[in-house]
């Protein structure tokens, strides 16, 4: 099976978050309430840099996903 790169996701115990994630390396979660991210792995020194970049742009692409779903399902 092949994943998306976004998914959406809630939790009725948190019925104000709104999650989105990411399934492509680095691989997160990020709760678009307080833009919170929860890592699925654990980065060393020499990771850090070469992802901080790619983890800005998932951020954003993260978002823009969200927000062109949130718009489809206001068609």
């Amino acid at each position: 099976m092949e994943l998306p790169k976004f998914i959406l996701g809630d939790n009725t115990d948190y019925p104000n978050a709104i999650y989105v994630i990411h399934t492509e390396f680095p691989r997160f979660i990020i709760n678009l309430e307080d833009d919170e991210l929860e890592w699925f792995e654990e980065f060393d020194e020499d990771d850090q840099k070469e992802i901080e970049s790619e983890t800005e742009n998932a951020i954003k692409e993260a978002t823009e996903f969200y927000d062109r779903e949130v718009k489809r399902y206001d068609d």
